[in-house]
């Protein structure tokens, strides 16, 4: 038998239910990270540290004194790296594992929804802006500053009120929580992401970038085409109907299927919903 063909056999043979077990535990755990951090900047990222480990272990090899030096002090602080550059997807992460494990019941959010997708409908249909910011479970209190409290239920005439082109409040975003509107006129964090399409305006990138730090929803109305646009995740799904969008809402929310929210939301759209 080929030498290294036996080597192999030699350590399958060697594996124990426990080693198995572990094994088994950090693939499931790298696959979860892979899922969390694809399609985003963060999976650039990463990718670029997964090079510059391949660079630092050829170097080894080749005895590259200088580069491995220079990569060996680099390594040494990769954790602390790692933690400062991925900051907004362990928060996301550790989000998401916190979450209860129960389904939520339709009805406490079927209200709240049905007012915000009429709303959107009205607004689209007359092509006026809107940007509203749905939370769920990271507080988007930190965001409230310097914006107008409301902290009133939600409902279809006073979202509309607020995005009137006359209102003062209607350039900011409105964010929702907990089935009231907590506060208008609120100025989100702009996506700084560069593979975004280039024809998407602030609003836009605004209603992206807070779905990078946060777990939050949003919604956005372009004002120039009456598109209805949802971002969640560091994504955009545009040009939705208001069906599609109450369906999305309805599973983003919380319940229904368990399955990945980018799977859910395709099969939607295909089927054309």
């Amino acid at each position: 038998m080929n030498p290294y063909l036996e080597k192999v056999w030699e350590i399958f043979k060697a594996l124990t239910l426990k080693d198995i077990l572990d094994i088994a535990i950090v693939t499931f755990i790298i696959y979860r990270i892979f899922l969390l951090i694809q399609g985003s900047r963060a999976f650039q990222m990463a990718a670029g540290l997964t090079i510059i480990v391949l660079m630092y272990l050829v170097s080894d090899v080749l005895q590259l004194l200088t580069l491995n030096w220079i990569l060996n002090t680099f390594m040494s602080s990769i954790f602390i790296l790692i933690i400062i550059i991925f900051q907004d997807d362990i928060r996301r992460a550790l989000a998401q594992i916190g979450k209860p494990t129960f389904l939520k019941i339709q009805t406490e959010f079927s209200y709240e929804i049905e007012e915000i997708v009429k709303a959107i409908t009205t607004l689209a249909e007359k092509r006026i802006g809107a940007l509203i910011a749905l939370e769920r479970e990271i507080s988007l209190k930190d965001f409230l500053e310097g914006a107008t409290t409301i902290d009133s239920k939600v409902t279809k005439e006073l979202l509309i009120s607020i995005f009137n082109p006359k209102s003062p409040l209607h350039d900011g975003a409105v964010i929702i929580s907990k089935g009231k509107i907590l506060a208008a006129g609120v100025i989100l964090p702009l996506s700084t992401n560069p593979d975004i399409a280039k024809d998407l305006g602030t609003r836009h990138r605004a209603a992206i970038g807070i779905t990078e730090i946060t777990d939050a929803v949003s919604i956005v109305v372009s004002e120039e085409t009456g598109y209805i646009s949802l971002a969640v995740s560091g994504k955009i799904i545009r040009d939705i109907t208001p069906a599609t969008l109450r369906k999305m809402l309805s599973q983003l929310l919380g319940f229904e299927s368990k399955a990945p929210w980018w799977v859910r939301i395709g099969y939607e759209i295909q089927k054309g919903t």
